[in-house]
């Protein structure tokens, strides 16, 4: 009878055991299973890992199940981190022009994506192409001897020089610079046109995402309408630009009518979510410090118009296999690692984020509502693109320069024979990392870089160096094991950052030497996420977390607006910068 219980205990122990979901038969990392992991996240099924979209659910909840598999549990409250994010602008019902009094027809104008909804009743002029340049080389200012307080301002697009990349035009062409400026002029509404030159066909664009409001309503009109509002003055659109672009002088009238507009535009938003669990460490006082290793699973869906696809034309799945289910595949992998090891003794938060190709989305909206203190992270680690390891067997990684040891922790992991390193000292870059690093978190950004198939449909699992990818991760995991056990913590230096700048602000060479919040996380402001030692924003007296909302007497609401601004500025100048610091609203002078 003791036989009989004895292995009647066996075999409910041995059942229970088989059923364990927490069991982990091979921790070790394999090439086996990056690819398994990357063929899943890049397949059709999940056509693109677009955010919002039921691939991208399928990709978190993909995520989630796995380390939940391995016995990880929620950092808090979700495992999915739910925020929403703007998916379209379109226009709405309520869009309306009318010239003394005549509706305009729907098909012939449409409201820009950064017009303001509101109402404008107003007298009409034409101010060419909306410059005021004053320069060495040029000086053409549509807007001299115009009065257009209060009124409507008709501009032509782009500028006299549209083929030429390196125009002394590139800097003020934008049509929401434009938009902006004829609103400094005191402008209540603008209507843009294009000329032949520019867009032979006349389509109207589709509208864009991310645009912020001017304030003032703007609209895109149809040659036709344009024409119609010209005929008044003898004259069209053709003519117009011919005059502009011959003479290389201004062209600006009054024009004998009356305009009302009234724009109408609404944001189409949808949920998604980052992924966040955590492995508990196994030291009982270091458990309480953390590691985060992490990066992005969304990808372009099936890119198009209004995404970064590098085929705009192209209507297809774009996979990401490499951007970013390869770094997916390497977080998953270690984190099998870790669970099955429980070396830890600190607790490792491994994180999936969303909308990194929106912006930094799901990183920053992680970043901003964390419920542990940044003072308790030892480390982030991000993985991005890390799947096409080339034939030099170059590795970049960046952020070394934020922890005083880092660099010599990567060195002392490296084999030469294997990986030959590309260091980099800066804690900013274009990708998750980013919003860590405004935290005054030490970062690592692990990639093997870009290549011709980085954001097109031809970014497939088969194109993968999985041997690479192999070696990748094994290294990655000895850094993230040396961080997650060293007995002190990281102390974080400032490297950098080195800012996103757009080409107008790379030619024109002004910065106030700050990290923008490009999230847009705080309204009718632009708040400094990260000010740099020694360039003007601190030798004025900026601090970290002030939020910018005017220069020079102009408003800034967000960070269009404050790119615009800056491209008003020259070196030399000592500006005036309006800042809300907490509760207090203060005024500095910083000196570019």
């Amino acid at each position: 009878m003791k036989n009989i219980n004895l292995l009647f205990i066996v075999l409910i122990i041995t059942f229970l055991y088989s059923c364990n979901p927490y069991r982990i038969d091979n921790p070790a990392i394999t090439g086996d299973e990056l690819e398994d992991h990357i063929n899943y996240l890049a397949s059709d099924a999940l056509e693109g890992r677009l955010p919002g979209t039921k691939g991208d659910s399928m990709s978190a909840s993909y995520i989630k199940d796995n380390l939940e598999g391995w016995g990880l549990k929620p950092l808090s409250g979700n495992v999915i981190q739910e925020f929403e994010i703007v998916k379209t602008v379109k226009a709405g019902d309520d869009n309306r022009l009318m010239i003394n009094n005549k509706q305009v027809d729907r098909d012939k104008f449409m409201p820009m994506a950064f017009s303001e909804d509101t109402t404008v009743s107003g007298e009409i002029v034409f101010a060419g192409y909306g410059f005021s340049i004053s320069s060495d080389t040029l000086r053409w200012n549509d807007y001299k001897n115009l009065e257009v307080s209060n009124k409507w301002v008709m501009l032509l697009r782009a500028d006299p020089e549209v083929d030429d990349q390196s125009s002394k035009f590139a800097q003020v062409s934008n049509d929401r610079n434009k938009a902006m400026l004829a609103k400094d002029m005191g402008a209540a509404g603008v209507l843009l046109v294009s000329g032949y030159n520019f867009d032979p066909e006349d389509k109207f664009e589709k509208l864009a995402g991310g645009e912020y409001s001017t304030g003032i309503p703007v609209f895109r009109i149809n040659r036709e309408v344009a024409d119609m509002i010209l005929s008044h003055k003898e004259t069209t659109i053709r003519e117009a630009e011919e005059n502009l672009n011959s003479t290389y002088s201004p062209l600006s009238f009054d024009i004998p009518l009356t305009v009302e507009g009234q724009s109408d535009i609404y944001e189409e938003k949808v949920t998604t979510g980052n992924v966040a669990m955590v492995l508990q460490g196994n030291d009982p006082v270091l458990k309480n410090e953390y590691i985060i290793i992490g990066g992005h699973f969304d990808h372009l869906g099936m890119g198009g118009q209004g995404t970064s696809s590098r085929a705009p034309d192209t209507t297809a799945v774009h996979y990401g296999a490499d951007d970013n289910a390869s770094g997916i595949a390497a977080m998953l992998e270690i984190a099998e690692k870790f669970a099955g090891e429980e070396s830890n003794s600190r607790s490792i938060i491994f994180a999936g984020f969303a909308a990194e190709e929106m912006g930094l989305l799901g990183s920053k909206y992680f970043a901003d509502n964390m419920t542990i203190e940044t003072g308790r992270i030892n480390a982030m680690i991000n993985l991005d693109m890390i799947g096409r390891l080339k034939d030099n067997n170059t590795m970049q990684v960046s952020g070394t320069g934020t922890a005083e040891t880092l660099e010599e922790i990567i060195k002392s992991h490296n084999d030469t024979s294997v990986l030959r390193l590309a260091l980099s000292e800066e804690g900013y870059g274009p990708s998750d990392h980013s919003s860590f690093y405004g935290k005054d978190i030490p970062v690592l950004f692990f990639s093997t870089g870009a290549h011709l198939d980085y954001h097109t449909p031809f970014d497939t699992p088969g194109k993968i160096n999985y041997e690479g990818l192999l070696r990748v991760t094994d290294f990655i995991y000895d850094i993230s094991s040396e961080l997650a056990n060293q007995d002190s913590m990281l102390v974080f230096t400032e490297a950098g950052p080195k800012t996103r700048m757009n080409r107008r602000m790379r030619r024109k060479g002004v910065t106030l030497g700050i990290m923008p919040d490009f999230a847009g996380n705080v309204k009718n402001g632009l708040r400094a996420d990260f000010v740099i030692p020694g360039r003007p924003a601190e030798n004025g007296g900026m601090k970290k977390g002030d939020i910018i909302t005017a220069i020079n007497g102009k408003e800034i609401n967000n960070i269009e607006d404050y790119m615009y601004r800056l491209s008003k500025l020259e070196h030399g100048q000592t500006i005036q910068v309006e800042i809300l610091r907490g509760e207090d609203e203060e005024l500095l002078l910083i000196a570019l």
